[in-house]
């Protein structure tokens, strides 16, 4: 670790958990690159792959991530027109599908509509790996096309868990105003607590660490309002 990072580590008390309150303004006073850092969210879950367990879905950002996402989308007819109309950044059908089985991935999101999807199934090695395959749990496979690619350039994320049984969101950047920040994290928080399986009981959340690009991450202490929701 740098020198500069373990100066900033050591505002944090690495046996506590912050509020969100305190966990917001301690990661924009952790972060000490020279560049705006992203804020992620991660958060360790109840729930064991090896039962088949896994959730993902969808979060609106109400201040979106700071982020410019490049939308790519697979539809053909009309709806080419709708997807450029939306600010989709790639537009294409099999032309499309070509291109990324060579190597093609300069896109953060990728959509298709449905009738797609047969052909789209052939790009499952290259997509797969990244967590990029269209898919209807994830909103990324579907008929509104124009509707979608706005909603993903405003903010909209999704998430899923990974193999070791932890979500990664990314819900800000530290030169966002802290409520902002704040609005953001709580969205995320609450649409991962609503993936909750019913196979799941007691607590959901093992642990809900936020950090900066380039700090230490701090845990925050999300009982409370958890306890309070159900």
């Amino acid at each position: 670790m740098s020198k500069k990072y373990n100066e900033v580590a050591k505002l944090v008390d690495p046996l506590k958990k912050y509020s969100i309150e305190e966990g917001i303004e301690l990661v924009k006073k952790t972060a000490w690159a020279k560049f705006p850092e992203s804020i992620d969210l991660a958060i360790n879950l109840n729930l064991s792959s090896k039962k088949s367990e896994s959730i993902r879905g969808l979060v609106s950002l109400p201040f979106g991530t700071g982020k410019t996402r490049k939308i790519a989308v697979l539809t053909k007819g009309e709806k080419i027109k709708e997807a450029e109309d939306a600010g989709a950044d790639v537009v294409g059908a099999e032309d499309l599908i070509e291109k990324i089985s060579k190597g093609f991935l300069d896109f953060d999101v990728l959509l298709a509509s449905p009738d797609m999807m047969p052909s789209v199934g052939k790009l499952g090695k290259v997509l797969g790996t990244k967590g990029l395959m269209p898919n209807p749990k994830s909103g990324t496979v579907t008929n509104n096309i124009g509707q979608s690619v706005k909603e993903f350039k405003a903010g909209k994320a999704e998430f899923r868990m990974e193999k070791n049984g932890v979500v990664h969101l990314m819900f800000g950047k530290v030169n966002f105003e802290s409520e902002k920040l704040k609005e953001n994290l709580v969205a995320s928080i609450d649409a991962i607590r609503k993936s909750k399986p019913s196979s799941v009981k007691g607590e959901f959340f093992k642990s809900v660490t936020i950090s900066s690009t380039m700090g230490p991450g701090v845990k925050l202490d999300v009982r409370s309002s958890e306890e309070e929701e159900e």
